[in-house]
């Protein structure tokens, strides 16, 4: 599975969010793919206030702005049991 993690640059937030997929990676099967929403208007205008958000291949928003491990943890635990 490939999870999107939109952010931007100098985003206390954004590292965090990071950190926590990096430590879920550990029991999960995923890749993730890093989208600057400065490099795309429409990403930009979507996304501004809400970043970071990570959304599923299928672009369902997992979490977003204060990423929670164990809420996180529990919506993948919730997709690789499906």
């Amino acid at each position: 599975m490939k999870l999107t993690f939109y952010t931007k640059k100098d985003c206390p937030l954004c590292e965090g969010g990071l950190a926590v997929l990096e430590m879920l990676r550990e029991d999960y099967p995923f890749t993730v793919k890093e989208m600057d929403i400065y490099e795309d208007d429409a990403l930009l205008e979507k996304y501004q206030i809400r970043i970071p958000v990570i959304e599923d291949d299928k672009g369902k928003v997992l979490e977003e702005g204060n990423i929670s491990y164990l809420t996180l943890k529990q919506k993948l635990n919730d997709l690789f049991t499906t």
